[in-house]
């Protein structure tokens, strides 16, 4: 028994900034799809804002949707980009194709859980943080390996309608050629927190380095059983922790209620 968190949401590379945290009230705004061609339907102009009026254009100037190519994208076009709704909270169904991701959510049981943080900043000028935000019940994991061939993909993706890797596959087609994917298909509990994420950083200058940089905060570690990842946070490592699921939930409370 175990559980991944996954780091996810839009940050300073996508978007050139990280979403607002509140007293009462967080936002979670996913990262752009690096494609407008994929068959989802949400886009910056139409994903709601949970802490008041607005929609996610609103909090954005510009995207980046693959930061290695570079380009930027403003105005009407910026609007109307569709987002890569991964993980759908709604759907409780996440997907990844990095490397340290796919190594640990491939370990994944039915009755484990995945978890996922994001960087947040209060709009008081407080350095962001990352944050655990949310999380869901695993209910099944299925891989698509590197050789399959594009039929095999398309009958997996096909058990994962509302996932966002399955909606820019074009008959099995991954974006990236020949890349290893991870589906991760969900049960209650799950879900984002209503409000109080649970800080999962330190921002500090260690010993041998020039600047300040994320760390993972060796409190957050101790309770909740990290056995792997990165210390360093900068680029958003997954994390394994030793807790079951049960245990994990007890940490943090059922979503709705939190």
């Amino acid at each position: 028994m175990t559980v991944v968190l996954c780091g996810i949401g839009c940050d300073t590379t996508n978007v050139g900034r990280v979403a607002p945290l509140y007293d009462d009230c967080f936002e979670y705004v996913p990262i752009p799809e690096k494609t407008r061609d994929t068959t989802e339907s949400a886009t910056y102009d139409t994903w709601s804002l949970r802490c008041g009026d607005g929609v996610a254009a609103d909090l954005i100037s510009r995207i980046t949707p693959d930061p290695s190519e570079g380009t930027t994208v403003r105005g009407d076009a910026l609007g109307d980009w569709p987002l890569h709704h991964d993980p759908n909270l709604g759907a409780l169904s996440y997907g990844e194709h990095r490397p340290n991701y796919v190594r640990r959510l491939r370990r994944l049981d039915p009755g484990d859980a995945v978890g996922f943080y994001a960087g947040l900043h209060r709009p008081e000028g407080e350095r962001a943080h990352r944050y655990l935000i949310g999380y869901f019940t695993v209910a099944a994991v299925d891989v698509i390996p590197a050789d399959a061939s594009r039929e095999e993909a398309a009958d997996v993706f096909a058990d994962h309608p509302e996932n966002a890797h399955a909606k820019r596959a074009r008959a099995g087609g991954r974006y990236y050629d020949e890349e290893t994917v991870v589906l991760v298909g969900g049960r209650e509990p799950g879900g984002l927190f209503a409000r109080d994420p649970v800080r999962m950083s330190t921002y500090e200058v260690k010993p041998g380095n020039e600047r300040a940089q994320y760390y993972l905060d060796p409190a957050f570690a101790e309770r909740f059983s990290v056995t792997e990842g990165r210390e360093n946070m900068q680029f958003k490592p997954a994390y394994l922790s030793d807790l079951d699921a049960e245990a994990f939930v007890e940490r943090v409370g059922v979503p709705g209620e939190r």
